[in-house]
């Protein structure tokens, strides 16, 4: 017996990887967070399986219907958005399970950063504009924030920011920013990413925060912010210049 931990992608059903779906397809037991996958993702469950959406439940909860698929001999695919290694609390989990002698394994899925750049036709590493790209948060009522991995302190490297679980702390990521990167730099807010209600406001730091509040977004959006989002001029890269060898394109001649 093991427990599957899937990610299910951003929330278009078709961007769930092939390994991921069959695990849902086959496990006789199904536990995914309701409020962030796609049903049609577990629809894909065999008929007679045990469908739990963990959404009301809290850790020592989920924890118990694993055991209890344990103890029975069942597999478990544990359904998370995007890619469960981000923002996935997963390692909760796994530590628990550790505990209680359960295997369990992972499968990677599509993040929403990633599903946002795509929808978005966006490079998030240009040549001269930015070759480093920073998963990030703020802290609001969630866990707070390790020493030294605030916003005005990763801000300073000027990298391409993909800041989750903050539009309800829009006004804060502006004013660490904004000295940071200009309040001419852009930003993009990427709504349900991969749904079909998905939208993106896009602005600079100096206009976002009211173009958000008046579209209504509290909750589920991503926020983007970095130079490579504004059509700035970079250069091309050296992996297809003409003058550029390597062992499977030698120098001609």
């Amino acid at each position: 017996m093991t427990v599957h931990f899937i990610g299910a992608g951003p929330g278009a059903p078709d961007l769930i990887t092939v390994r991921g779906l069959n695990l849902i397809r086959r496990c006789p037991v199904v536990l995914y967070a309701g409020s962030l996958v796609p049903p049609e993702i577990v629809a894909e469950a065999m008929p007679s399986a045990q469908v739990v959406d963990t959404a009301p439940l809290n850790l020592d909860e989920i924890i118990a219907e694993m055991a209890e698929a344990h103890a029975g001999g069942h597999d478990v695919a544990r359904v998370h958005s995007g890619d469960p290694s981000i923002y996935g609390a997963i390692a909760e989990q796994m530590r628990r399970l550790d505990a209680l002698g359960i295997p369990y394994d992972v499968t990677p899925g599509v993040p929403a950063f990633a599903a946002a750049a795509a929808a978005l036709s966006t490079e998030l590493t240009l040549p001269d504009i930015s070759q480093t790209v920073i998963l990030t948060r703020t802290s609001v009522r969630s866990s707070a924030m390790p020493n030294n991995e605030d916003l005005a302190t990763l801000g300073k490297s000027g990298a391409t920011l993909a800041i989750h679980l903050s539009v309800s702390n829009l006004a804060h990521v502006v004013k660490e920013l904004s000295p940071l990167y200009g309040a001419d730099c852009p930003v993009v807010v990427a709504f349900r990413v991969g749904w079909p209600d998905q939208s993106f406001i896009r602005g600079t730091l100096a206009d976002i925060r009211d173009k958000v509040k008046a579209a209504g977004l509290t909750r589920t959006a991503l926020i983007l912010v970095g130079r490579v989002l504004g059509g700035a001029e970079f250069t091309d890269s050296r992996l297809y210049a003409e003058d550029h060898t390597h062992v499977l394109r030698p120098a001609k001649g």
